[in-house]
């Protein structure tokens, strides 16, 4: 059952789980969506988050136990829906153990929980992974559903869409860095994320992407309508790449000539979790085309 909670005078919070869950996000999402539709006087932001939301309101326009109250009723009637949304799947490529990563974190070993081993190495060891090579094919090869946008400007919050005993999950850094690589792929808990800029940080680095995901200047020839790219509920497939594809994708970057690969899909939880494995498989094969 959710947990409603106000926030000072002006916010509502509700969480739907202490653990995130595709569930749990679904279910934060499709009260999201139902408040933005019911276009409730008063609340002025909607703000989706990994497994709980929160509602900026107006207590000039609506009175707080009220609107707790229309929230409520969107969620009970919410309640035995299926869960399914319209969204779209990305091609993320990755440079996976690259110099300017591992230079980084090579920096940053007395932070670390193991001092004699990279990240990457860290990762697949935990993971009872028998190489680094295995770790990256299991990180490359499911899908991740973006649950949340924030901390950094436009970062993502990637939950890997598998089977529970089957997620990787990795620890934070024991203490956090003071540098990261602008556009890194890493790892906190159980989601991956991407570093929108340079700075500090304490996720696990697994690589870079070639690929901006903030352009505030909105240059870059798929972020000219909105400077952040993803959106909670978009599915991310990370591609290993390696130098000298990185180094190419970074000058079509450049001359604006390169656009993402991306196709829009209908992702159903309930067919999803019959059958994770063979429904993942349908969902990849639709970034080709199939």
């Amino acid at each position: 059952m959710a947990r409603y909670s106000f926030g000072g005078d002006e916010h509502i919070a509700v969480e739907m789980d202490e653990a995130m869950s595709l569930r749990a996000f679904f279910g934060a999402l499709s009260i999201c969506n139902a408040v933005r539709d019911s276009k409730i006087p008063g609340v002025t932001e909607i703000c989706p988050a990994n497994a709980s939301l929160q509602l900026r309101f107006d207590p000039d326009l609506i009175e707080p136990d009220d609107l707790m109250r229309e929230v409520k009723q969107i969620e009970a009637s919410a309640s035995g829906q299926k869960q399914a949304l319209t969204t779209r799947i990305i091609e993320i490529p990755v440079y996976y153990d690259d110099p300017w990563t591992r230079e980084t974190l090579m920096r940053f070993r007395d932070r670390h929980q193991d001092p004699d081993a990279t990240d990457l190495e860290y990762a697949a060891r935990i993971n009872n992974y028998a190489s680094v090579n295995d770790f990256i094919a299991a990180h490359s090869g499911s899908p991740w559903l973006v649950s949340m946008v924030g901390f950094g400007a436009g970062s993502p919050f990637t939950f890997q869409m598998v089977e529970h005993e089957k997620q990787i999950q990795v620890p934070k850094y024991v203490r956090p860095r003071t540098d990261t690589p602008k556009q890194c792929v890493a790892q906190g808990g159980c989601f991956t994320g991407i570093y929108p800029v340079r700075g500090a940080g304490g996720y696990q680095m697994y690589g870079i992407t070639p690929t901006p995901i903030y352009d505030p200047t909105q240059t870059t020839s798929y972020l000219r309508e909105f400077m952040i790219l993803f959106r909670p509920g978009d599915i991310v497939k990370f591609r290993g790449i390696g130098r000298d594809e990185y180094d190419s994708l970074v000058e079509d970057v450049k001359k604006e000539d390169f656009f993402l690969k991306q196709r829009a899909i209908s992702f159903s939880l309930d067919e999803f979790e019959q059958a994770p494995a063979f429904y993942n498989r349908q969902v990849l094969e639709a970034l080709d085309g199939h």
